[in-house]
């Protein structure tokens, strides 16, 4: 009987077939976007950038150039529901709930 692999067919990429999706300035960032983007089956690493002239470094967020339109998508899905959540909290804080509401007349 022939072994099934166990990481889905389109999981298994080459290295040089990866293309930038996100470049992001810290490792935090990035390993929230690796995160999210394996939660949706999207393969993905994470390759540190030196800039040679400027001495200015970055974190690539790279996918497999097939999966790139996919990875766009789902990145800005979650930054746009990030930002939502965002403007929800900053209302909120911003609301002056309770200070005159339960003082009395009297």
């Amino acid at each position: 009987m022939a072994k099934r692999p166990k990481k889905t067919e389109k999981s298994q990429v080459k290295l040089q077939d990866f293309v930038i999706v996100a470049f992001v300035d810290d490792m935090e960032q990035a390993e929230y976007h690796k995160t999210l983007l394996r939660n949706n089956d999207i393969p993905v690493v994470i390759k540190q950038q030196e800039e040679e002239s400027t001495n200015t470094g970055g974190i690539a967020v790279m996918v497999p150039e097939e999966f790139l339109d996919e990875a766009h998508v789902v990145i800005e899905s979650q930054d746009a529901y990030d930002d939502f959540y965002d403007f929800a909290l900053e209302d909120e804080e911003e609301a002056d709930f309770g200070s005159d509401l339960f003082e009395d007349d009297f």
